[in-house]
């Protein structure tokens, strides 16, 4: 389901996205060998499961966004090893349409292997013959087919976007879009600090998210979920300035201090050489609280980097 164009940002507002953390993004579900099998200029397979895999037919089906039905016939932590005539791949928990992700190791594991000898209907969302990786998804295969390039010719940079949390790693959060799934890295998730993306987002939560990337060619659609909301830091500068006091709230303790926010949802750097610990305590921890309200000086604001220095004042 896709909303109106978000006529607010330009495409010429939209950052560059970092290259780097795609390479993560199915680092944590890939705990299966790569295939070692015989491709279309006939490489020999190995393996006792291995089949004879047409890499020409696989991206086909990728391209050509079709759904497909393939037998589970094995499983690990990660996920379903799928395989049919002439292909062979990986299903990912997250794109398992009845398969909770938050459950322990044995109730997953139990969970995983009552699908060994079903037959699943999937589409092939990843096909990468040079690192012998085909990555399959069931929920991608509930929009039906051509879905995915569908939304591929109608997604642009700065539009707006509904869709459902898949799946939360340490990088980012998944997002599907309806047939085809979208990522919102760590550093789009909120203008403040975040310890973990699951502070943010959990699991089946509706999101409304910005669309930052669209690259058909590299099966990527970039979101960010905190340039839908107004930049704090812009708002900072304009009614702070240093020597000011003000209330805010203890988020973090640390060695050399304490981060607290402030109620725009920023958070600055009480440094430890501005806490004066009362007699009798030796550390941070046993003065300051996780959610103590506290006030604060605010030092300096460096509102480039995203810098904020503060002093304590008074401790609640």
């Amino acid at each position: 389901m896709l909303s109106k164009r978000y006529s607010a940002r330009s495409e010429d507002s939209v950052p560059e996205v970092d290259e780097g953390w795609w390479a993560s993004v199915l680092s944590d579900e890939e705990t299966f060998v790569p295939l070692q099998n015989k491709n279309s200029q006939g490489r020999q397979s190995g393996g006792p499961t291995a089949v004879l895999v047409d890499w020409d037919q696989v991206q086909s089906l990728y391209e050509e966004d079709e759904v497909i039905k393939l037998e589970v016939y094995g499983f690990n932590r990660g996920g379903l090893l799928v395989r049919g005539d002439c292909i062979q791949g990986f299903v990912p928990v997250s794109h398992l349409v009845e398969m909770p992700c938050a459950v322990a190791v044995d109730e997953r594991r139990k969970a995983l292997n009552n699908y060994v000898g079903k037959t699943l209907t999937l589409k092939v969302i990843e096909c990468e013959p040079a690192q012998e990786r085909i990555v399959l998804s069931e929920r991608a295969a509930l929009a039906g087919e051509g879905r995915r390039r569908e939304l591929f010719n109608t997604l642009k940079s700065g539009e707006v976007v509904y869709g459902t949390v898949t799946n939360v790693t340490d990088f980012g959060v998944f997002v599907d879009l309806g047939g085809l799934e979208g990522l919102i890295h760590v550093s789009e998730l909120s203008w403040g600090r975040v310890e973990h993306p699951s502070d943010i987002l959990g699991i089946n939560d509706p999101v409304r998210a910005l669309v930052l990337m669209v690259s058909e060619e590299n099966g990527r659609v970039a979101l960010s979920l905190k340039r839908l909301c107004p930049n704090p830091w812009d708002i900072l500068s304009q009614n702070y300035h240093p020597g000011d006091t003000v209330e805010a709230s203890i988020t973090s303790i640390r060695r050399f201090g304490a981060f607290a926010r402030l109620k725009e949802g920023v958070e600055g750097l009480i440094h430890i050489s501005t806490i004066r610990l009362p007699d009798g305590c030796d550390d941070l921890e046993g003065f300051l609280n996780m959610g103590q309200p506290v006030q604060v000086k605010i030092l300096h604001i460096d509102v480039e980097r995203r810098r904020l220095g503060l002093g304590l004042v008074t401790a609640g």
